[in-house]
């Protein structure tokens, strides 16, 4: 079971060659001398088949030991060139996946992401009940001036800590 390419392709009517947007091939396999002629006939059949495939729908063509599984939402055009083994369900679900979902970095960064804006959304709101504690501190009036001293004094030892 192996996958030879995996390309994407806007279709944008019928008497244009579709565009490809994406397209990732291991040609590894085959002999050096090859692999050049083996990635032109990949974009070939890609462009082809991608052309061919109505809108919304999927479809799978046979060519020697390969398969060419295709699926064209709304004039975007998902491609997989595979051996005749490889499972059609599976070829489907790996044309059909999120890619945020199936890879575990791509997951782990945004969940990064989503983690430093909640991070820069607390340190924002302490930095504003700062402002406030500074605004309160001055405005008191029970507070002795021995007090207020203390205060504007840890504050200055502790400015060297901050960031920025």
């Amino acid at each position: 079971m192996k996958i030879t390419a995996l390309l994407v392709l806007k279709c944008t009517g019928e008497g244009s060659d579709p565009v490809i947007l994406a397209n990732a091939s291991d040609v590894s396999h085959f002999g050096y001398f090859q692999r050049s002629s083996v990635k032109e006939f990949i974009v070939f059949v890609g462009r082809t088949v991608a052309s061919r495939t109505p809108q919304g729908q999927r479809q799978s063509v046979q060519h020697e030991e390969y398969k060419v599984h295709t699926y064209n939402r709304n004039g975007l055009c998902a491609l997989g060139f595979m051996d005749d083994h490889y499972p059609i369900r599976s070829a489907f679900s790996l044309l059909n996946q999120d890619p945020a979902e199936a890879d575990k970095l791509m997951k782990i960064q945004r969940e990064l992401d989503e983690t430093k804006i909640i991070l820069h959304k607390t340190i924002d709101s302490v930095l504003a009940r700062g402002e406030k504690l500074d605004s309160l501190v001055e405005k008191s009036s029970d507070l002795s001036a021995a007090s207020q001293m203390f205060y504007k004094q840890a504050k200055k030892t502790n400015q060297c800590c901050t960031i920025l």
